[in-house]
């Protein structure tokens, strides 16, 4: 698992023309799709045809090396996707001396915003540093991730988070829930970036992360009950899933994180799906996990 460096990552995707580390240009949609089918490629072209939207995607084999990729240049919104990213800038300042796990935040009725399903009940009351950064990647609270975003000192913050892994496309505009509308190139990300990003945190041997932090995040996003039907169903049984998700109500369906095949180094995924508006929330779950187990064939990983 800790073979592969920073270096490496950014050879798997430099060749496929996604080498990230400075401020490259948004590609063609067409360019940076991989539209060649068979083993080695990953052609999502007759997923997307079939239930219309847009698909993103990218995956790497940590074991092999072996990146894919698709529309993997194409900016798409991340929507709660985003709050694995806070907690770990979180814990890279409290790894820092800069904050404190167990430091209390009063929770207030000006913090409540839709979707509290942890802050909501601590209204008057206060929270740890880290059970908002739990509710936050478990359960995607929302009061949570805006509390996160003030005590880490702002969205230019969160931003300088983000260039401090080298990624210099992410975009971070807004708190929730506007952050979640689409607007422009405001809070987006590419999948080949979000890739990458995730690699650098969890797999690279020098991650930003210590060890206890990255066991921490990599907790809470197992251990997350979202989206059941998104990448976790398009992996074969047995196969622990370590994820984030984002969703918007008018067809954003996304979803991050490590795939672990057993006995074996982790697996990369990124998916962004921007999905019709018509489209059912079930048939949107079904493209990522569709998409997920076409990736692990074309990198030749299955059951």
């Amino acid at each position: 698992m800790d073979s592969l460096d920073r270096r490496s990552i950014l050879t798997g995707f430099g060749a496929l023309g996604l080498g990230l580390s400075g401020c490259a240009r948004q590609t063609e949609p067409a360019r940076s799709a991989q539209t060649s089918a068979g083993p080695g490629t990953l052609d999502l072209a007759a997923l997307e045809a079939r239930h219309g939207g847009r698909l993103g995607f990218a995956v790497r084999d940590t074991a092999t090396g072996q990146a894919l990729v698709w529309r993997g240049d194409d900016r798409f919104v991340y929507c709660s996707t985003f709050k694995m990213y806070l907690a770990a800038a979180t814990l890279m300042r409290v790894q820092e001396g800069q904050e404190r796990l167990d430091r209390a935040i009063p929770v207030t009725a000006a913090d409540m915003i839709n979707h509290a399903p942890v802050t909501g009940a601590a209204v008057g009351g206060t929270m740890t540093i880290e059970a908002l950064m739990k509710g936050t990647v478990e359960v995607s609270d929302n009061p949570a991730a805006n509390i996160l975003i003030r005590e880490l000192g702002g969205l230019a913050e969160m931003q300088a988070f983000y260039r401090s892994l080298g990624d210099m496309r992410t975009r971070v505009d807004r708190l929730e829930p506007e952050m979640n509308r689409l607007d422009g190139d405001k809070d987006t990300i590419t999948p080949a970036q979000s890739a990458l990003n995730i690699e650098t945190l969890f797999v690279a041997p020098n991650s930003p992360l210590v060890q206890s932090s990255r066991q921490r995040l990599l907790g809470w996003m197992l251990a997350s009950p979202t989206g059941p039907e998104r990448i976790k169903a398009g992996v074969p049984a047995g196969w622990r899933v370590a994820h984030k998700t984002g969703t918007g109500g008018y067809g954003p369906t996304n979803d991050i994180g490590l795939i672990y095949p057993p006995s074996a180094p982790p697996v990369v995924v990124a998916a962004y799906f921007h999905a019709t508006e018509t489209s059912t929330e079930a048939q949107r779950d079904a493209v990522i996990a569709d998409a997920t187990r076409m990736a692990l064939t074309a990198i030749g990983l299955t059951a």
